[in-house]
């Protein structure tokens, strides 16, 4: 038992999928999972253990932002042993060729967060995704017929930016990044420091050029396609 989940050890597979809504978690564990188990809910940060196509597996819920998310990715690896972990969430597009309800996977991920320099002494650390995972949803997605855009992502520390010219994310679209997050930089960053395996895999939700937007319902309970994703590279 760590200080954020209350699972007992052997409660927690050694593959998670890792939405930061709570209530994603458990809509995932009721509707794509088999015999699915509540093994957490310290602060209502639900976690759950069950099959998918006979491959025990998890879900843990993370909730917003880099620090959050890093306290749950670093116990699961540290404390119950997750040798796989997969970040199913939403972004905000931020290119014209990116359309709401894309599906997106980050092979890297920047950030404005100090959260990666201050590991790395001011130093410049580039959090990369799995190249195996990486691969294999690629091929997953191919199969399963769905269109996967693959590139750069931000993970931010802000959801909320003030600038002068009303343009946040002009910089990093000039550098191609497709769209930007809260937390994929640090589960990137503590994979690497631990020797995992961890890949992002996001749905457009918002587009921060044309102001479109997801109802938060659609979003907690309609976007199955990337947990399907997800959920295929277990097995």
């Amino acid at each position: 038992m760590s200080i954020h989940l209350e699972a007992k050890p052997g409660d927690i597979a050694d593959f998670v999928l890792l939405p930061g809504d709570p209530l994603r978690a458990k809509h995932i564990a009721e509707n794509q999972l088999e015999k699915a188990v509540c093994y957490n809910n310290v602060r209502g940060m639900l976690g759950f253990t069950g099959y998918f196509k006979g491959r025990r597996v998890s879900v843990q819920g993370t909730g917003m932002g880099l620090p959050s998310h890093m306290i749950y990715v670093n116990e699961l690896i540290a404390e119950y042993g997750v040798k796989a972990l997969i970040r199913v969430g939403t972004c905000g597009g931020i290119r014209e060729d990116i359309k709401v309800r894309d599906l997106i996977m980050g092979l890297s991920a920047s950030t404005d967060s100090a959260v990666v320099s201050r590991a790395f002494s001011g130093m410049t650390f580039a959090p990369t995704a799995s190249f195996n995972l990486a691969v294999r949803a690629t091929e997953n997605a191919k199969n399963q017929g769905i269109i996967l855009k693959s590139g750069n992502i931000l993970s931010s520390d802000l959801f909320y930016h003030e600038t002068d010219n009303g343009d946040s994310y002009a910089i990093w679209r000039r550098y191609g990044t497709l769209a930007v997050e809260m937390e994929s930089a640090g589960l990137y960053l503590l994979a690497s420091r631990y020797g995992v395996e961890a890949l992002t895999i996001l749905t457009v939700s918002d587009h921060l050029l044309t102001g479109e937007h997801v109802a938060a319902e659609e979003r907690q309970y309609n976007f199955t396609q990337m947990s399907e994703l997800a959920l295929s590279l277990a097995v």
